[in-house]
């Protein structure tokens, strides 16, 4: 196995445990340092452990073509929309199972979960980075990676499109720039692509993905789950991944404005975010494409 610029997982493994040690001892903070910065060095020999750690059990896994439990190595955050705006599930560190959360706005659900938790990494379960005049590569490598469940990726519209009131002038204005009409599945969800992309605009200090749910749930399983996420079998199948993959029941699957398939959505979206911030999510395309609004497109896992 090997991770970023060709280099084998050994060798990072070495240097990761190599440098967390150092900073454990003779070259992290002298007996004499502030409190605060003596917390933060053990902190970081933790984080470094852990991804470290993560990275071994990985490595053996690819063995047998499914991943490995996921390693929480720095609080994430996974999201996906819900009547009552945003539900989140929050991984972190030593934490043992994911903690829900929601808000009427990703904004707000942001902001709200940072003032208890330094979140590092953000993925949502929404268009990122809005197409000019194509259909995102993303998606098509998307419904390539699903047989059998392809019809639950939908062509991401153009910018254009989304900027129109209603369905009808986004149609018009779709069909003109790539041929395609616009679905009233795709349409629904404008206004929160809209929100995304004007929060994004914004430059939050967080990294933020686009994940979708069923590409991590075929990611963790090795095929897509082909029972809907809104039947019996379909949640119990989608509970049993996330529990081999690492994350545990939620305490709380439903509430006020949100549903169970939304809490599990967000649930695999976090398992992404997690396997990102230890270099081995997937992103489709690699690299991502970016058009005018110079925001990476690409679907991760």
């Amino acid at each position: 196995m090997r991770l970023g610029g060709g280099m084998d997982t050994e060798l990072w493994l070495e240097r990761i445990r190599s440098f967390a040690a150092e900073l454990g001892g003779d070259a992290g903070p002298a007996a004499d340092a502030p409190d605060d910065v003596r917390a933060a060095a053990a902190e970081a020999v933790g984080s470094l452990t852990r991804l470290a750690d993560a990275l071994e059990r990985d490595a053996d896994a690819d063995l047998t073509g499914r991943p490995a439990p996921v390693e929480v190595v720095v609080p994430v955050l996974g999201v996906d929309g819900c009547k009552g705006g945003w539900v989140g599930a929050l991984l972190e560190p030593g934490a043992p199972r994911p903690r829900i959360v929601v808000a009427p706005t990703i904004a707000g659900l942001v902001a709200m979960v940072r003032e208890s938790t330094g979140i590092r990494v953000v993925g949502i379960d929404i268009p990122i980075g809005l197409p000019d005049n194509t259909i995102r590569l993303a998606d098509r490598l998307a419904r390539a990676a699903l047989p059998g469940k392809a019809s639950s990726i939908f062509s991401t519209l153009t910018r254009g499109a989304y900027g129109e009131a209603t369905r009808l002038e986004a149609d018009a204005v779709n069909r003109e720039l790539v041929g395609q009409g616009v679905g009233a599945q795709a349409f629904a969800l404008r206004d929160k692509i809209v929100e995304v992309d004007a929060w994004l605009r914004t430059r939050p200090t967080v990294t933020v993905l686009e994940v979708h749910p069923e590409v991590s749930f075929a990611a963790m399983t090795g095929a897509p789950i082909l029972a809907s996420k809104k039947t019996d079998e379909g949640r119990a199948a989608r509970l049993d991944a996330l529990a081999a993959a690492g994350i545990a029941r939620p305490s709380v699957l439903q509430g006020q404005g949100y549903a169970v398939d939304d809490v599990l959505d967000a649930c695999a979206v976090a398992w992404s975010a997690a396997r990102h911030t230890t270099g081995l999510a997937r992103s489709m395309p690699d690299p991502p494409e970016v058009f005018s609004d110079g925001i990476p497109a690409a679907i991760w896992s």
